[in-house]
């Protein structure tokens, strides 16, 4: 049996979640290209505020499931700087969970340009759950990333290295296709529809467990004599190792104008694990969410 080493491993879905909750990814599931609405934003300002909401239908994170198969809402508010820094501050509420708001979670993002074909990113995310929570879902924790984004024209491709900030090594890659295209603008100019097909492929930690049943004989001293009995014992093994955890279909479409932008996902994952106590998320993943310009 192979296990996620951790109970908040992928990304979180869609991209546009990139302002709003980040990373995920995801699952995670991680996405730093900044939705259109953001960059038009951005053009004429150095200085940009947004506010964002959404509902999905589970939250993946690297791989397993944050919301433990639960549909999930949220709210968030970003800034951003120059089109480059951006802070943003999540809550996020979990349908059947009580307190109201499940955790919090905040992220602090860097993004560069190069040129047309090549961009980078690094962000620090940082998940805060309730305390009465913290055993049924997860322990609060601090995860990092770094971003390479390659254009090749017909595909854009990104490669993502990161881990959780913590005593235990767990470091996770995360390897991107996705072919970005829109519809002509239309309403006088001011609508668009834009889609953003892709195929992700999660690697990271895994622990593989190994458990064997074995006898031994032992004798003790009873009553002045020995004794002698079978004794059953099972000795378990935990042995670490870097695989691959999942892979991910997914098509966002989005409704965007210079104000706001609307998107909804579609995404299919496929575990690479097996985890009897935890079983990998597997299926559909549906999340719809908007995000809006304040300044």
């Amino acid at each position: 049996m192979i296990l996620s080493q951790s109970a908040v491993c992928g990304k979180v879905f869609p991209s546009l979640l990139f302002i709003l909750l980040l990373p995920l990814n995801g699952i995670a599931q991680t996405d730093i290209v900044k939705t259109d609405t953001a960059k038009k934003a951005s053009e004429g300002s150095r200085h940009a505020m947004y506010g964002g909401m959404g509902y999905g239908s589970n939250m993946i994170y690297m791989g397993s499931t944050i919301s433990q198969n639960q549909p999930f809402e949220y709210a968030s508010i970003t800034y951003g700087f120059k089109s480059e820094f951006f802070a943003s501050a999540s809550a996020v509420h979990l349908t059947g969970y009580n307190p109201f708001i499940a955790f919090y979670s905040g992220s602090l993002n860097y993004t560069h340009v190069f040129n047309s074909w090549l961009d980078i990113a690094a962000g620090a995310y940082r998940y805060q759950i309730a305390p009465s929570l913290a055993d049924t879902l997860f322990g609060s924790f601090t995860y990092g990333d770094l971003t390479v984004g390659l254009d090749w024209n017909l595909l854009y491709s990104k490669i993502s290295a990161g881990g959780m900030l913590s005593d235990q090594n767990r470091l996770y890659l995360q390897i991107k296709n996705s072919r970005y295209f829109q519809t002509r603008e239309f309403l006088k100019k001011k609508l668009y529809v834009s889609f953003d097909p892709y195929v992700s492929v999660l690697f990271g930690t895994l622990i593989e467990v190994e458990t064997k049943t074995g006898t031994s004989i032992k004798v003790i001293p009873r009553y002045g004599r020995w004794k002698y009995f079978l004794q059953h014992t099972t000795y378990t093994s935990y042995n670490k190792k870097f695989g691959f955890m999942e892979v991910d279909f997914g098509v966002p479409v989005a409704l965007n104008s210079d104000k706001m932008t609307i998107e909804a996902e579609l995404c299919y994952l496929l575990p690479g694990y097996e985890d009897n106590d935890l079983p990998a998320p597997k299926g559909f993943v549906f999340l719809l969410g908007g995000i809006f310009r304040i300044f």
